[in-house]
């Protein structure tokens, strides 16, 4: 199943790349798991918010970039940990369903035998 990212997850993939000490073009395509043209589309961007800087040796990240990064990381814990609650809800909500089942199975029988007897 192909999970396509948000445009948040894949600015925050490219900066934590340059924090992960991918400094060129090439190492943070494939750190991020981008294509050129995707890295391009996003790279101007990204320096342009101020998450990121063009240094002397490469692509550094700025003061902004590890608070966004820092931000980023307390957001996805935080809807990671509502995500499997949902889930959990998801499933206890079918058990009750699948619980109620035999009455709503009983209604149908009943209906079809009274059918029957008309």
């Amino acid at each position: 199943m192909v999970k396509y990212r948000r445009k948040i997850e894949i600015v925050a993939d490219i900066v934590s790349s340059v924090a992960s000490g991918a400094t060129k073009k090439t190492r943070i395509m494939y750190a991020a798991n981008l294509s050129h043209a995707l890295l391009e589309k996003y790279l101007n961007g990204i320096i342009s918010l101020g998450l990121l800087r063009l240094g002397e040796v490469g692509y550094e990240v700025t003061e902004k970039g590890f608070i966004f990064l820092e931000k980023y990381e307390s957001f996805m814990t935080k809807f990671s940990k509502i995500q499997r609650e949902m889930e959990t809800a998801i499933l206890e909500r079918k058990n009750l369903e699948n619980m109620c089942s035999p009455l709503t199975s009983n209604k149908r029988r009943r209906r079809g035998q009274a059918a029957k007897l008309h």
